[in-house]
């Protein structure tokens, strides 16, 4: 989920509140907040608790919650963890701490001790662009025997990295693999995935929940049918704008059009401004088209 904002330092709590509801009423199976789309390096400490807390209590107990704790600081990523278990999340999330690039051996003790301590179960993260270190199989063969170590979700869009992951954990049911690359979820849930945490879901929820059920029913007519519709959405938003942050820019302006939320992005990012805005209108009016006509 993106973080909805006023200005860089206030959270949209009512675009949080009709965010979730859009979510939540488009059958998503979980809300994921203080990810990458949620521009969670950007917030301050105090925005991150209030989108906790506004976000557990939009949902209700209806959905689980998973928060977001990655940082580069191990007692920061503690801290944000008790907030979550303090408003019942469900469990949390981290990548690997980044500026410094770790060692494997370095990245499992790392992980192994905040496990120990963490208030929940915990998802590893596997943010490779942004973190400069990949967490390797044998990483997570290793972490993954960590009884509060549950599952994975992997952004690298490195299809033959999660081939070998869903074929090393294909008896392991307890540990969840999830794909972050949207236009990888349909194949990777015919493969075996749990699921997936795609960005683009927060525009148009029903749409990736119709990819993801006929992905996990094994029926791969429909699933390619309702893949190469899906994959519009990357195709007619997410190149609009010149810079890594135009994607998210791409999200929180279709949102505003819909009158979701705010379009303001934390600082160092900006809104896009009317002439990338008058791409995106037009896209989500073509888009509009392609799903609810």
């Amino acid at each position: 989920m993106i973080t909805p904002l006023l200005d860089t330092n206030t959270l949209d709590e009512q675009g949080v509140e009709n965010l979730v509801e859009r979510l939540i009423a488009g059958g998503v199976a979980g809300i994921f907040i203080l990810g990458t789309t949620a521009e969670a390096q950007h917030l301050s400490f105090r925005i991150k608790g209030e989108l906790i807390r506004k976000t557990a209590t939009c949902i209700r107990g209806r959905v689980p919650l998973l928060v977001g704790i990655t940082d580069a600081s191990f007692f920061e990523s503690l801290t944000i963890a008790w907030i979550a278990v303090e408003n019942q999340a469900s469990a949390v999330v981290t990548a690997p701490p980044y500026y410094f690039s770790l060692g494997q051996p370095e990245l499992i003790e790392y992980y192994e001790a905040l496990a120990e301590q963490l208030p929940l179960p915990l998802y590893l993260y596997n943010m490779p662009s942004h973190t400069k270190i990949m967490i390797e199989i044998d990483t997570v063969k290793v972490l993954a025997q960590h009884p509060n170590i549950i599952g994975l979700k992997d952004s690298s869009a490195n299809g033959v990295y999660f081939c070998k992951l869903l074929h090393l954990f294909s008896h392991r049911p307890d540990f969840g693999l999830y794909v972050g690359s949207e236009e990888m979820m349909a194949s990777m849930v015919l493969m075996g995935a749990l699921g997936g945490i795609p960005g683009g879901a927060n525009i148009y929820p029903e749409i990736f929940v119709k990819v993801y059920r006929a992905a996990a029913e094994k029926n791969v007519d429909k699933t390619r049918e309702l893949q190469n519709r899906m994959i519009a959405i990357s195709r007619e938003l997410y190149g609009i704008g010149r810079f890594d942050s135009s994607y998210i820019k791409s999200i929180k302006t279709a949102l505003s059009l819909k009158g979701i939320c705010s379009d303001v992005l934390a600082q160092p990012f900006n809104h896009f401004l009317e002439p990338e805005r008058e791409k995106v209108k037009a896209a989500i009016e073509k888009l509009d088209q392609l799903f609810y006509t």
